[in-house]
C-alpha cells in the first residue's frame, strides 16, 4: 500500500494552489512534489480564442521572457488574434471608402445644383 505523505508547505488543505504528486527518489523514498498550476495563456480580447504563437505561461514566467517572445510581431500582437485584426483593418478601410464615396456624391450634387440655378434665373429674365 502507498504510504501517506504530509504536505511540506504551510497550507494543510487540498486547495488549487497546493496540489502535489508522489515522486520516488533515486534512494527509493516517496516524497511529495508540488505541482505548478497550468497556464491558460493569452486570449483574444474580441473573440476570446487563444492567441497562436504566444506560449501559455504563468504571469511570473512571462516576465522572464523577451518582449518578442511575449507577443506576435504584427499590429495588436499579443492582444488580438489574426482574424480579428484582419476584420478591424478591413472595417476601417471600408469606413474610409464610404467617406470618400459620400464626399464624391456630395460634390456631384452641389455641381448639379450650381448648373441648375443659373438656368432657372435665365428663364425668369
Amino acid at each position: 500500500m502507498v504510504e501517506r505523505l504530509a504536505y511540506r508547505r504551510h497550507s494543510r488543505y487540498n486547495t488549487k494552489s497546493n496540489k502535489t504528486r508522489l515522486l520516488r527518489t533515486p534512494g527509493g523514498r516517496l516524497t511529495s512534489l508540488v505541482v505548478k498550476k497550468k497556464a491558460k495563456g493569452p486570449a483574444c480580447g474580441d473573440c476570446g480564442k487563444r492567441i497562436i504563437g504566444v506560449p501559455a505561461l504563468r504571469p511570473q514566467e512571462y516576465r522572464r521572457l523577451k518582449k518578442r517572445e511575449r507577443r506576435v510581431n504584427r499590429a495588436y500582437g499579443g492582444s488580438r488574434c489574426a482574424k480579428c485584426v484582419r476584420t478591424r483593418v478591413v472595417r476601417a478601410f471600408l469606413i474610409e471608402e464610404q467617406k470618400c464615396v459620400k464626399q464624391v456624391l456630395a460634390e456631384k450634387v452641389s455641381v448639379g445644383k450650381a448648373e441648375e440655378a443659373p438656368k432657372k434665373s435665365k428663364k425668369k429674365n
